[in-house]
């Protein structure tokens, strides 16, 4: 039997700056040495120490002190410093590609992106222009000598491992992803879309905070639907998102909600991406068909239609709602939670559109009476999975300090 790996001081204080980092990350407020320890559980000699590790790496900063209300003395505010530790991410979507620098304290570094309808475009292209753009935005965070902790990205469909089964909307199938320079050069994590999306709605994942971030609480749980040119998905447990075996779960734009539904491309019938995806709402509405239905002035017109109160549009958008409640609906009732987050198209529908789900929504839950299932649209919804590949390649700092900021 082969003998327990001991556990040396590295790995002890490597664990205890990441729960400290992570904790401070977390913290709706700047938080003192005391409260680092009492958040923690961590001794307040240890607290010092690991403290005065992150102050002078940089990673975190003094505020101003305190005074204590009656007496003791003042306390000083902790938080993180920016200009020190970033992350990049990548993604290539239906509508174009792009990469984005984000500092560990929340302020984007630098960004680009390109429009683009990416059907059926060509793998080996898009990986260069991707390498291109982010090795610029490499040489801009080595002048601010910013420190790269990771990079994610984020593809529209199934991966395993550093492997795309397919992605469907790009007409992609069965490609190594590590055979692309720019993946192998950033060690790129890959993950679907709708994953990274929903990474961007955690408050405190790899970031500091942010102010407005209210809708879901750093170790809450979620469901995030995102509907783009099909529908992605997402689950959220306690503030991880939910892999499954094989890499897939949440793909809720697969659910049937109607046995004799028409074909969807995956194979079934009556996928909820065949009502409420936009392509198939722009097709279903009769704006536009095949290629043209994913392009930004057919959803345009979907959405002026829709507020104009055109019938034949109207009808098309009570059937997505009715494929939505199903859809929600069956996948609140396996898995147990009580927020859903409606990001990418369904965001333009504005307070009106959650309000009638919940209210529908409550009808076709199997929990208590008095369970409420809460629809509200996400924190953040400009280029979400961007975002969130951002940051699940600044995890790699958080879970791994001392590889960084050095002993």
């Amino acid at each position: 039997m082969a003998g327990l790996r001991k556990i040396n001081q590295d790995d002890l204080r490597n664990h205890n700056l990441s729960v400290t980092i992570d904790a401070l990350l977390s913290a709706k407020t700047p938080m003192s040495r005391a409260d680092l320890a009492k958040e923690t559980g961590l001794t307040k000699a240890t607290m010092s120490l690991l403290v005065s590790m992150l102050l002078e790496s940089g990673v975190a900063e003094e505020g101003e002190p305190i005074a204590a209300a009656s007496y003791g003395r003042p306390s000083t505010p902790l938080r993180i410093h920016g200009g020190r530790i970033a992350g990049i991410g990548l993604q290539v979507n239906t509508d174009g590609y792009g990469c984005l620098a984000l500092d560990i304290n929340g302020d984007t570094l630098g960004r680009e992106w390109v429009n683009d309808d990416m059907t059926d475009s060509d793998p080996q292209h898009v990986f260069a222009r991707l390498d291109a753009m982010t090795a610029t935005l490499e040489q801009q965070l080595a002048r601010r000598k910013c420190t790269v902790a990771g990079t994610g990205l984020a593809l529209p469909g199934v991966i395993t491992g550093n492997r795309l089964a397919v992605a469907r909307n790009l007409g992609w199938t069965d490609l190594d992803l590590t055979r692309f320079d720019v993946v192998r050069r950033l060690d790129a994590i890959p993950g679907n879309e709708a994953k990274m999306a929903a990474i961007a709605q955690i408050p405190g994942y790899a970031t500091e905070r942010a102010d407005f971030l209210d809708v879901v609480d750093r170790r809450d749980s979620f469901i995030y639907v995102s509907t783009d040119v099909g529908i992605g998905g997402a689950i959220v447990r306690d503030g991880e998102v939910v892999r499954g075996s094989h890499g897939f779960s949440g793909e809720i734009g697969h659910l049937s909600v109607a046995m004799d539904g028409p074909r969807c491309t995956c194979g079934r019938r009556g996928c909820l991406e065949m009502y409420a995806g936009r392509r198939a709402m722009v097709e279903a509405a009769g704006l536009a068909d095949g290629g043209l239905a994913t392009k930004s002035d057919a959803v345009r017109r979907l959405l002026d239609g829709w507020r104009a109160g055109d019938p034949q549009i109207t009808a098309v958008i009570d059937r997505a709602i009715d494929a939505l409640v199903s859809a929600i609906a069956s996948a609140v009732n396996l898995i147990d939670v009580d927020t859903v987050l409606l990001g990418g198209l369904w965001t333009h529908f504005g307070d009106e559109l959650t309000i009638v789900l919940e209210n529908r929504l409550r009808e076709e839950i199997v929990g208590p009476a008095d369970m409420t299932v809460r629809v509200a649209t996400p924190p953040v919804a400009e280029h979400p999975s961007l975002y969130g590949a951002a940051e699940r390649g600044l995890r790699r700092f958080i879970d791994d300090p001392l590889r960084f900021i050095g002993a």
